[in-house]
């Protein structure tokens, strides 16, 4: 599916006519340029591959490489999008823009998630903890017993326990796109997105 590549800006609300208050998150979408073309003939699908935000720093040879080739400058970001048949036909060089969005489309958002570090099994999974009364002093906030009894004599695996949190890769499908201001490539997509601001985003089309 089409889509582009872009960067959370942050949150914040809306009106509608109706005067009701919308929580919408801002995301810098684009432009970017089409780094590479693949065809059914050379590559056995159809996709094109973006580039977002120049990169100024230092870039690997491999990577040098294809940009020369393609006779483009360096990009932070590279991404490739999958193309259906009846989606229209890009070249090397080509912008993609917010253009390819329309109000009250619904799309996709994929981010890496905010990291919360190692957490206990309480605030992991929401368990309740040990009792706070009878005689308990010390299992508050426990997650009771892990172990089974002689057989198997281990502790299973996918056991919920403490454990690291968050900074994985997380898709928010069906946001509805609210409002789009294609001056300053900005789309307002209703609800929250996976990641801090600052972090890379991908809107995919439906």
């Amino acid at each position: 599916m089409l889509g582009i590549i872009g960067k959370k800006v942050g949150m914040t609300s809306i009106y509608t006519k109706d005067g009701l208050s919308l929580p919408v998150t801002v995301i810098k979408a684009g432009p970017c340029e089409v780094v590479q073309v693949k065809t059914k003939d050379t590559d056995g699908y159809k996709a094109i591959q973006l580039g977002f935000e120049v990169n100024t720093k230092k870039v690997t040879k491999p990577l040098l490489g294809h940009f020369k080739k393609a006779n483009l400058k360096p990009y932070r970001k590279l991404r490739e999008f999958r193309l259906r048949q009846q989606e229209p036909e890009f070249k090397q060089g080509d912008t993609v823009s917010v253009d390819i969005f329309k109000e009250r489309e619904k799309v996709n958002c994929t981010g890496i998630s905010k990291g919360k570090g190692f957490t206990g099994a309480i605030r992991r999974y929401g368990f309740h903890g040990g009792p706070k009364t009878h005689g308990q002093s010390n299992k508050y906030r426990a997650p009771g017993s892990i172990g089974t009894s002689a057989t198997p004599s281990r502790v299973v695996k996918g056991k919920k326990m403490a454990g690291h949190v968050g900074s994985v890769k997380r898709t928010v499908k069906k946001l509805e796109i609210i409002k789009i201001d294609t001056e300053n490539s900005l789309i307002l997509v209703k609800g929250s997105v996976p990641g801090y601001n600052g972090s890379y985003v991908i809107i995919n089309k439906l």
